[in-house]
């Protein structure tokens, strides 16, 4: 057996009392990211992983055939104002999508905002845009080197120049313009310097930014010092009539909804409930439509009149499939459910009568869709396992759905096959697996199997295209997805079955994920990888670490480890309704109970192990990965591989160049097939 050396790291005496019961943190040192001796140690963590990786046979083969794999058209759906549509594209390998504008449905595009030209390495991408009602103006938010910070600047369409103003200090911002594209309302937190480091998360308030003005000039629309802790999200009803705020002070789906004459006036706190999910659809005169889950756990579909706004009127009632979105469109209600873990699109009149399910190529997701409640049409962007994303085209007045823009991606997918298997949980729950691989497969135990899962915050994790899966695939492994509680893909009950003090039912469905496509042949301990990111890298470490047998190696992206710490640092505050509060003694307890940085025993032995994380990620900050890389390299007495990735300008994921995604798929497949043939 081998023994590994990795770099020391200094351990302290540092232990905190929670209610009684003492907690050594002997790593609290990491926590000072500018710490001349943490980036020493970063810098020969760096240094042995990428030894360690790039010497491996085939990591270069996998790149390559990443790249080609990558090397197809990938759209986003169109957006139209008047006679234009709008739409980012990626030829292939661009590092960010692209803003194109074109006139009418076969219309010449031209391109309007080049992300990739906003920087030399690609780390900066445009995160969001927003049209003016006239077309005429696009307000666009870009955000640089992964970190959630974002800066709204504004372009001028005809001339595709930029206007002189800059709007900083934003995160999590909404942007609404108001009817007569004279400017458009935005969220925002404190400018860093007027308030303590700490109180930069709160604080979140409400302008009104005037095209061609100063940011210094804009006027304050809302905010509630009496609540410090909310955040808001305005938008403008699709007849300029309303300013709409949802209100929400946690990641989740649950929010207060308020509004007030878009003209001026005082806001009305329309729903005034935080535990409940209450999502304006769409509104015509002075009805309202609203996606909500009171009295209904999968949620449904209510009309109010805000004029008596007491008296409510279901329109669509909830039925056994998961109402996830919805929106007013083309003189209906589309409604976007979650079946078994897939999608479909059913079509409603304004009062709920059923016109009919939207035809789609495949079992599979919804992955964007754009319409507005005048529009004949409406475009959805389509994607599985073995369907790359395609955007549809479905016309209202004949009812056909037709193919707007298509990948560019040529594979034959008769080869290959995705299939639905069901576990079962440790309490007798029923677990949706989607399982994909090249058809005539031997269930002979013997195939290198990836098994993917989230389960948290509500969020629907289903069917989608993936590069990187399909090149696992194509090389002769297996792909499986878990439906996992915490997730909302059997609706709210089903979330709350995985968070709080029921997290142990995530990880529970995990394992029985494993172990059925163990049982039923798909592969073997020593050939199954665990991949997880964020919240999904925090379910892979509990479960290596409660079940250290069942896997043969595990791929921890981004993670959250620190159980007891997380809400001191950024967006960890938003979390405490997901996970709980250490503060509080019954939290406490079954928070300390799962922690993987608080439950790493001595001597363990695990599996092989690539944790990855980024100097740039303000979301789940890096100290979660360098200190439960340490405890693991400690506790584990050498005998264990552990590797920590660490990418020096980059962050959470979201608007990763694509360079660097493929760098990274190429590291973790890398990691875990040595790992697989050396196991």
């Amino acid at each position: 057996m081998s023994t590994y050396t990795y770099p020391p790291a200094r351990r302290d005496d540092t232990v905190d009392q929670f209610h009684g019961t003492p907690v050594p943190d002997p790593y609290r040192w990491m926590e000072a990211p500018d710490s001349g001796e943490l980036r020493t140690w970063l810098e020969a963590q760096a240094a042995l992983t990428e030894s360690h990786l790039h010497e491996q046979a085939g990591r270069a083969e996998t790149i390559e055939r990443l790249k080609a794999l990558w090397h197809f058209t990938r759209y986003t759906v169109p957006v139209r104002r008047g006679t234009r549509y709008f739409f980012t594209r990626n030829d292939g390998l661009q590092n960010q999508a692209v803003l194109y504008v074109q006139e009418g449905l076969n219309g010449e595009a031209r391109v309007l905002i080049d992300p990739n030209t906003l920087s030399d390495d690609g780390t900066v991408a445009m995160v969001n845009y927003v049209l003016s009602e006239d077309g005429r103006l696009v307000a666009y938010a870009c955000a640089s080197g992964g970190s959630d910070l974002q800066e709204i600047r504004v372009r001028e369409v005809d001339s595709g120049l930029d206007l002189p103003e800059v709007l900083r200090w934003c995160r999590f911002s909404a942007i609404a313009w108001k009817h007569d594209s004279s400017g458009f309302y935005y969220n925002r937190y404190p400018q860093p310097g007027t308030v303590p480091d700490s109180d930069l998360y709160y604080n979140n308030k409400v302008y009104f930014h005037r095209v061609g003005s100063d940011q210094a000039a804009d006027a304050l629309v809302y905010e509630r010092p009496d609540a410090p802790d909310f955040g808001f999200g305005p938008a403008v009803s699709e007849d300029g009539a309303y300013l709409w705020l949802v209100v929400w002070n946690a990641a989740s789906n649950k929010n207060r909804l308020y509004y007030r004459a878009e003209s001026g006036g005082d806001f009305v706190r329309l729903l005034d409930d935080a535990g409940i999910c209450q999502q304006p659809i769409g509104s015509v005169g002075s009805t309202v439509y609203l996606l909500t889950d009171r009295d209904a756990e999968r949620s449904q579909i209510v009309a109010l009149d805000l004029n008596n706004p007491a008296e409510r009127r279901i329109i669509v009632p909830e039925n056994a499939d998961a109402l996830e979105a919805a929106a007013l469109v083309g003189g209906h209600i589309a409604a976007l459910y979650a079946h078994d873990g897939a999608h479909r699109i059913a079509l409603y009149t304004l009062v709920g009568g059923y016109v009919r399910d939207l035809p789609l190529p495949a079992i599979g997701s919804i992955m964007g869709w754009s319409g507005r409640q005048d529009d004949a049409e409406m475009f959805v962007r389509f994607e599985s396992f073995l369907y790359p994303p395609t955007i549809l085209r479905y016309d209202f007045a004949s009812g056909q759905t037709s193919t707007f823009r298509e990948a560019g991606l040529t594979f034959d997918p008769a080869q290959y096959e995705t299939r639905q298997i069901f576990a079962t949980s440790k309490d007798g729950t029923r677990v949706p697996v989607f399982v994909t691989h090249r058809k005539g497969l031997a269930l002979d135990g013997s195939h290198p199997t990836i098994l993917t899962g989230y389960g948290g915050y509500g969020v629907n994790n289903t069917p989608s295209f993936g590069v990187g899966a399909f090149e696992w695939v194509e090389q002769g492994g297996v792909w499986a997805l878990a439906i996992l509680r915490g997730g909302a893909e059997y609706g709210e009950k089903w979330h709350e079955q995985g968070m709080l003090g029921n997290k142990q039912n995530v990880f529970d469905d995990f394992i029985a994920a494993a172990e059925t496509l163990i049982n039923d042949g798909y592969t073997q301990p020593r050939q199954l990888a665990i991949f997880g990111g964020s919240n999904g890298g925090l379910l892979v470490a509990a479960c290596m670490l409660q079940r250290p047998d069942l896997y043969g190696a595990v791929l921890c992206a981004v993670p959250v480890t620190d159980m007891l710490r997380f809400k001191l640092y950024t967006a960890g505050r938003f979390w405490v309704d997901e996970y709980g509060d250490a503060d509080l003694p019954d939290h406490f307890r079954f928070l300390y109970a799962y922690s993987p940085l608080h439950n790493v025993p001595e001597g363990i032995k695990h599996p092989p192990i690539l944790i990855t994380t980024a100097d740039g990620d303000d979301r789940v900050v890096p100290m979660h990965s360098q200190k439960f890389t340490a405890e693991l390299q400690h506790k584990g007495g050498g005998q264990n591989v552990v590797l920590l990735r660490y990418e020096f300008k980059a962050g959470h994921g979201f608007g990763k160049p694509t360079s660097k995604q493929i760098e990274e798929i190429a590291d973790l497949f890398t990691f875990a097939r040595q790992a697989m043939q050396t196991s």
